[in-house]
């Protein structure tokens, strides 16, 4: 749990944050850390490339095109779209990724609800990217009940070690 621990704290360090799977359609998890990352100081950045606005604030289509570069990546959407997402990382220089995952961070929980590519976490180990491979920053960004009790549990039953 310290390394978690630490990588988070690492993360939540960085100021300007890309914020990858925003919805205009319904609220998100991805919509809820947008708003906390902002609410708490940090300069946000919206990706959603069929968006071109989100919450009165530009909606970027990928990294790319975010018109400074930005110090760390949070990524709520398909593994797939992770894939995408890495492979911009590393092309920008980018040192910090959050894939999310309600279910923790050990590999192969909640297969049909999780942004980790397994795929996408070795190619950013492999160009120096610090990726936290699950959970979600609502976890440990001021947690709402659900949130806290999400992460002492996970944490109880072993789901939040980074390997």
């Amino acid at each position: 749990m310290a390394k978690l621990d630490t990588m988070v704290k690492d993360f939540l360090s960085q100021k300007k944050i890309a914020v990858v799977g925003v919805s205009d359609k319904r609220e998100t998890g991805c919509n809820l850390n947008y708003k906390k990352f902002k609410d708490n100081g940090y300069q946000v950045f919206a990706v959603n490339p069929r968006i071109s606005t989100y919450e009165g604030d530009a909606c970027y289509p990928d990294l790319k095109s975010i018109p400074e570069k930005v110090d760390a990546v949070f990524i709520l959407a398909s593994p797939k779209v992770t894939d995408q997402i890495v492979d911009q990382c590393v092309e920008l220089g980018v040192k910090h990724i959050w894939m999310h995952c309600m279910m923790g961070t050990k590999p192969g929980l909640a297969a049909s609800m999780t942004s980790v590519s397994q795929a996408a976490v070795e190619k950013a180990r492999a160009n120096g990217i610090t990726v936290i491979p699950g959970s979600c920053p609502s976890q440990f960004l001021q947690p709402d009940f659900g949130h806290a009790l999400m992460r002492g549990m996970w944490k109880l039953f072993g789901f939040m070690g980074v390997n």
